[in-house]
């Protein structure tokens, strides 16, 4: 992996972390980092606290008590969010390039007229997802994974310092997925981070980092250190098969 880094070595800090929705508590006094220059993977069973997780390190959920500390916070668009969703209406005449040009708006401002610079962002995250020719495509008539591409340009073209994507190659075509993952790789090799969930622990296995939840933090490092038979029992309990010697199966259709 490339050696290069940002100033700031940790890019999300946790201490004792609380996050709740309503009365309903989804992470208990979670501590941990997220380090720069990394691809971290949140994995966990479904209703562990992944997304939970994303919105808090995007700003969007207050914790209940504890802290999380995200340097890139401070500075306006240091953060990129691109949601799990490729549905968009049919009434919403959105093109390709006026999508990927949103993610401008976060350190521009929606009044300020793009200047070079954020014309060539826009392009240049373009062409890192292959969506290049369909730039002036409408939104809606592409298939799942070219709109996928199109949500994921429009984070890069924002160059945060911090980008979150929620489940972004789940159920893709291989060629979409491709692109994605590769746009991951370039992202952390500039010393940004990427803090991906996914159900996939295949694809967790080739991240840097990961965070293995269950309403907690059960395990936290690099993937051989977290992939463990013993952290994978304690965080999906009866969902695993063990069918000889090591091979282990999530037993549940959102995971692999």
């Amino acid at each position: 992996m490339t050696e290069t880094r940002s100033s700031v070595q940790t890019a999300v800090q946790a201490h004792d972390l609380v996050l709740a929705h309503g009365s309903h508590q989804v992470l208990a006094a979670a501590t941990f980092e997220i380090p720069t220059g990394a691809v971290t993977a949140l994995i966990g069973p479904n209703g562990a606290g992944k997304t939970t997780l994303l919105h808090a390190i995007a700003g969007l959920l207050a914790p209940r008590s504890g802290r999380i500390e995200v340097p890139a916070l401070a500075t306006r668009g240091g953060v990129a969010y691109v949601l799990q969703s490729t549905q968009v209406s049919t009434h919403l005449p959105l093109t390709v390039r006026e999508t990927v040009t949103m993610g401008r708006y976060a350190s521009t401002g929606l009044v300020r007229r793009l200047q070079p610079a954020d014309r060539d962002a826009v392009e240049r995250a373009m062409g890192a997802l292959g969506i290049t020719d369909l730039a002036r495509r409408p939104l809606h008539e592409l298939s799942g994974g070219q709109r996928q591409r199109a949500f994921v340009a429009q984070g890069l073209a924002q160059e945060a310092e911090v980008l979150l994507l929620d489940e972004p190659i789940t159920g893709l075509d291989l060629v979409s997925r491709q692109h994605i993952l590769d746009a991951m790789a370039a992202e952390r090799d500039a010393g940004h981070a990427v803090v991906v969930s996914t159900h996939d622990l295949g694809d967790a296995a080739q991240a840097d980092h990961l965070l293995l939840l269950a309403g907690r933090v059960v395990a936290s490092g690099p993937p051989d250190a977290v992939l463990t038979d013993d952290h994978l029992a304690d965080a999906y309990g009866g969902h695993l098969l063990r069918l000889g010697g090591r091979t282990l199966i999530i037993d549940d259709h959102a995971h692999h």
